[in-house]
Formats: C-alpha cells, sequence, structure tokens
C-alpha cells in the first residue's frame, strides 16, 4: 500500500515511510492511495470473529505486505490484547466502553500499535527514534505507556501546564526510562505547534530521527478502525444492523477512522461529532467557511483543540464536497454547564458514571436522536474512564468509580518533567542537548 500527502496526491511514499516521516514536508498528512474493501461476507459474518481477528483483516486489507503476514499478526495481538464492550443504557442507546486498555483511554489502540510498528520497522536501523508528542489530556499517557521500554525509541512529550488532568499529568511524567515529558507553558495548540516546526526544521531533522506519535500518524489512525467494526459484530450479534455513531471529537482523528471503515464497507448510517466550545469543525459545517481560533480550556480537556489536525484527512476522504460531508456527519456543540449536567442526568437516568468527553458524546447522541428519531443503534463513545477526571465530576457521582486495576501506582513516583516557554528555539535546542 502506498500513501500519498493531502497537499500532493502525486507523492507516493511506503507505509514505512509514511509511519517514521509522519507530517510530509508540505505540510499536508498521508492517506491511503486506495481504499481496500472488505468482503462483503466477512462483514455480514463478523459478529463470528473476536476483536483481534477483525484488527487483523483489517490491519492487513490496509498495510498490504509492507509487513509480512506473521510479524503483523504478533504486532496487533500484542497491542490489541484488551476489550472494548458496547453496553446498552437502553434498547436503542449503548455506549463503546473504549477505556479498557492500560492508560484507561481510547488512545492505547492507536499508540500501543503505533509503537509496535516503529519498534519493528526501527530494528532494521540503528539510528535511535525520536518520537514527538504533543498533547492535550489523553495522548501522553497512551503513548507514555504504550512506548515505554520499546528499544530503539525515545518519546518527548509535550503537554499544556495546568490544563490537563491529575491523572493523566501522572500517566505522563512519572515513566522516566526512554519517556521524556516537557511542561510548556501555553495550550495544547501551542504544543502542536512546537511539535510541527521541529518536523519542518531541517537541521534538526539531519542531527535527529524525528517522527510523530500524534494523531497525524497514519499508524495511530489505522488501528482506531478496529474498534468501529468491533462495535458492528457486537450489534449484529443481538441482531442490529443499523448503527449510528456519535465521537466526542477534538483533534477528529477518531471520526476519520470511522469514516475510513465505513468507506472499506462497515454498514454506518451515519456519524455525530460532538464538541466541546472549540467548535470550528460545527461552525464550518454550518457556514462553509473553515475559521480555527485559539483554543480555551474546558473540563473536557482531551477536545480542547482549536485547529484540529485531522480535519484535513476528513476533507480529502470527501474531495473537499460540503454537501457530501454534511450528509455523513452532523455535529453539536456543548459548554462546561451542559457537560456537567449531562454527567449528573447519565448518573441519574441510568447509573452510570461518565467522564466530561463521555457525557458531551451523549449530549449529541441523544440531540441526533431527537432530531432524526427511526429505529437505529445509537452507539456514543466513552473514550477515557472517569477515574482520570476526579476535578470534573461531582463528588457524590465520582464515589461510584469503580477504579481500574494499577490505578494508583501513578500517584506513588515523582513527577518527572522540564518546564518549557512556548519557545521554537528553546524547545530546538532541548533536543539537541538531550540527545
Amino acid at each position: 500500500m502506498k500513501f500519498y500527502s493531502t497537499n500532493n496526491k502525486d507523492l507516493r511514499v511506503s507505509f514505512q515511510d509514511a509511519v517514521f516521516n509522519s507530517l510530509p514536508q508540505d505540510g499536508g498528512l498521508y492517506m491511503h492511495e486506495h481504499i481496500p474493501q472488505l468482503d462483503p461476507y466477512f462483514i455480514k459474518n463478523i459478529q463470528q470473529y473476536s476483536l483481534q481477528e477483525i484488527a487483523f483483516k483489517i490491519a492487513q486489507a490496509i498495510i498490504g505486505d509492507d509487513i509480512p503476514e506473521q510479524d503483523l499478526k504478533k504486532i496487533v495481538y500484542e497491542a490489541i490484547d484488551f476489550d472494548a464492550p458496547v453496553k446498552f443504557l437502553n434498547p436503542e442507546t449503548a455506549v463503546l466502553e473504549l477505556f479498557h486498555g492500560p492508560s484507561y483511554a481510547f488512545k492505547d489502540f492507536g499508540a500501543r500499535f503505533m509503537s509496535r510498528v516503529m519498534g519493528y520497522f526501527s530494528k532494521q536501523g540503528d539510528q535511535l527514534l525520536d518520537v514527538l508528542v504533543a498533547t492535550s489530556g489523553d495522548t501522553g499517557g497512551a503513548v507514555a505507556l504504550g512506548f515505554l521500554g520499546v528499544a530503539g525509541t525515545r518519546v518527548t512529550i509535550l503537554y499544556p501546564k495546568g490544563k490537563v488532568s491529575k491523572v493523566q499529568e501522572e500517566q505522563l511524567t512519572t515513566n522516566g526510562q526512554n519517556i521524556r515529558a516537557l511542561e510548556v507553558d501555553g495550550t495544547f495548540d501551542d504544543c502542536q505547534a512546537l511539535v510541527k516546526q521541529a518536523f519542518n526544521d531541517e537541521f534538526l531533522n539531519q542531527e535527529l530521527r524525528l517522527t510523530s506519535a500524534n494523531s497525524i500518524n497514519i499508524a495511530r489512525l489505522i488501528p482506531q478502525t478496529f474498534y468501529y467494526f468491533w462495535t458492528y459484530a457486537q450489534l449484529r450479534a443481538q441482531g442490529i444492523n443499523e448503527v449510528v455513531f456519535t465521537v466526542p471529537s477534538g483533534n477528529f482523528g477518531n471520526i476519520a477512522a470511522g469514516l475510513l471503515a465505513q468507506r472499506m464497507g462497515l454498514p454506518v448510517k451515519h456519524f455525530v461529532a460532538g464538541t466541546n466550545v472549540n467548535d470550528t469543525v460545527p461552525r464550518f459545517l454550518s457556514s462553509g467557511a473553515y475559521d480555527p481560533k485559539p483554543s480555551v480550556q474546558t473540563l473536557a480537556n482531551a477536545m480542547d483543540v482549536g485547529n484540529p489536525s485531522n480535519w484535513v484527512r476528513i476533507q480529502d476522504l470527501f474531495a473537499q464536497d460540503l454537501t457530501a460531508l454534511t450528509q455523513h456527519i452532523s455535529s453539536y456543540t456543548y459548554d462546561d454547564a451542559e457537560t456537567v449536567a449531562a454527567m449528573q442526568e447519565i448518573f441519574q437516568r441510568y447509573q452510570y458514571v461518565a467522564c466530561p468527553h463521555t457525557a458531551i458524546a451523549y449530549l449529541a447522541s441523544e440531540a441526533y436522536r431527537k432530531d432524526q428519531p427511526g429505529e437505529y443503534a445509537s452507539v456514543f463513545l466513552s473514550t477515557a474512564h472517569p477515574c482520570k477526571f476526579p476535578e470534573a465530576i461531582a463528588p457524590e457521582v465520582y464515589s461510584q468509580v469503580t477504579l481500574p486495576k494499577g490505578a494508583a501506582q501513578f500517584s506513588n513516583k515523582p513527577k518527572l518533567a522540564t518546564e518549557m516557554n512556548v519557545n521554537y528555539e528553546q524547545f530546538k535546542q532541548y533536543l539537541l542537548d538531550n540527545q
């Protein structure tokens, strides 16, 4: 499989090149030369397969022979060693729990798969791989735990000071070994800009073998398709064929993966994007004008993105056709007060504890159901375990949270982080001085 840049469709690179050179020099993002179509028989009988079997089938279809079959199977089975169950709250509404991995967030799918792909390819070279990642919350912990101890890699995570939860910060600053954390006195957008500038720095790329672990990396996008197919398998096992997915959206990689799954043959009736007040995409869908603004801090901090990188992939999928795009995606926006009220409502109605991101997805799911009634399963994504957001959830509700096994281990370790201003030259010098 070859991959092209969204800014230059004549450019063609291998999967390995797309993984390691995650951001093309022209500023685009890599996309598949062609989107493989899965066998309709496989889709019709998907309920017969396990999550790992489904994941391997999809990965093989996308990656092709860039990784030999047995090596790819080993990568998939090692990376995706946890479940993503669908739980119905009522006969027509279900939640997809994506927080059963080691960092308690959906990004474990992408980070664990990507780390093992990079580790596989890195064995073929002798230069240390420097992985740069900006995080608004959950990405950092998933990448840190996904890459921890992976030979031939060194990870530098940039996160906005005071804008991630205590648990999120502990997961990305207490690891040591090959994981480094930079506490940036700015926003997620500032962190992301520093990383992008580093990739466009010719001198720095001569000195270091740089790659990204953000959702701009195609190796993060691919495994996020797995759980959409797995959800459909669980629904088919219950005799359900029609599904609408509601996705809490920040950098829009999650919903981009869902749309990719749909193009591969997954029957999805519609996608709904729920956002916080960082509403660049909802405004675009409404007006047709793409007008990114500086990100605003909210309770749903993993969605605090003012200029979502993956939106260019979604526009590329629809050939910049806004009409076609709006036929497949609807969007709703909610502020912190509405998010808090939603967390209370979910608990009172269903005795279910949701994180702020999940609460926004719930609200958007309910809104779409009201706007578009019908016979379909409305599945909203729970992207993080509520234990990561004790500050955002009402105490009487949070008291009902069951902590995942090992959740307390991070709080007992010292914080290992370097403070930094929003200054590219300072960031560059840090990388050069700490090789």
